[in-house]
């Protein structure tokens, strides 16, 4: 019997790096996700494919079951080890499953195997969550918990985790090795004036955290700064009072990572506001402005524009 898993992509839209630490993030869940599908096979092998957003097959390897099958005698072993040579994508995925599979003995058998299909409803360069809603997926089939599988494999706060299995926007803290996670209504009624765009760099989430803890101040004035933004944007009322945050929490990321605004940096002339989501420097800004705005990215060379509503569960 095949089983199907799905799960959301995800854009923050506060408390980007200090997620890290504790802070207090909001994030919304996406239009645009990933589904698992799992096909039992009588075979001792597990054949994975990977679809992208236009149909055609990005991935597709075989390797046999005992790469994954974790015997009692390896359970306090390194599972980065496999033993024949793979790609990197491969060895990832493998190593995925073998954590899988330690935290669910139950989960390979030595005589039996799976076809694994995943399916994305979004380009692999968007940044929403390609990573999070395969972990979420597998831990899903699993019946595992998908934060411990995602701080055994991919590192990270877990806000990409929470999204993935909510439908709502969530205000999200991981705080003494726990996700606190709490779905919000969000009553903007200035979402037809919010946008996204591409930057057409996709951002690397284990770099940018080797970035923030190199460079990041620890100062627990800042992080509660964020703490009170992100509290303040979830009870915004109007456009205006949104663009005054967006600034405001721009400017606290810049001093804690040391970088430059992406307005500063790249669209300093643009009459609206523009906050990075997520990783600075790639994957999706979110603007404010109607859609006689969109032309100025375009002349840019920024052709991926989403509407909020197009974007946003």
């Amino acid at each position: 019997m095949n089983h199907k898993f799905y799960s959301n992509g995800k854009l923050l839209i506060t408390g980007e790096y200090v997620v890290l630490d504790g802070a207090n993030a909001l994030s919304l869940p996406t239009k645009f996700g990933q589904s698992l599908e799992i096909e039992p096979i009588d075979t001792p092998e597990i054949i994975w494919k990977g679809i992208d957003i236009k149909g055609k097959t990005w991935l597709d390897f075989t390797f046999p079951i005992h790469e994954v099958l974790i015997e009692k005698s390896q359970i306090t072993s390194s599972l980065k080890t496999v033993d024949t040579v793979y790609k990197e994508e491969e060895t990832r995925l493998i190593s995925i499953l073998k954590n899988a599979q330690k935290l669910n003995a139950t989960l390979f058998k030595k005589e039996s195997g799976f076809i694994i299909t995943t399916k994305l409803d979004f380009p692999r360069n968007w940044g929403l969550g390609s990573s999070s809603t395969l972990i979420n997926n597998i831990a899903t089939w699993a019946k595992i918990d998908a934060f411990v599988l995602l701080k055994n494999t991919f590192g990270g706060s877990g806000y990409d985790i929470a999204a993935a299995q909510n439908n709502n926007p969530i205000l999200y803290s991981y705080i003494n090795n726990k996700p606190l996670i709490g779905e919000i209504n969000l009553n903007w009624n200035f979402t037809g004036q919010l946008f996204f765009v591409h930057l057409n760099k996709k951002q690397s989430s284990s770099d940018a955290i080797k970035y923030y803890n190199l460079q990041k101040k620890k100062n627990s004035g800042l992080k509660r700064k964020i703490n009170l933004l992100t509290i303040k944007f979830t009870i915004c009322k109007n456009l205006s009072q949104f663009e005054k945050l967006i600034s405001e929490h721009e400017q606290v990321i810049s001093e804690i990572i040391n970088k430059k605004p992406i307005k500063e940096f790249l669209f300093n002339d643009y009459q609206g506001s523009i906050k990075s989501l997520g990783a600075w420097g790639g994957d999706f800004i979110l603007a404010t402005g109607d859609k006689s705005n969109w032309e100025y990215f375009k002349k840019k060379g920024f052709n991926t524009i989403l509407s909020y509503q197009e974007m946003i569960l």
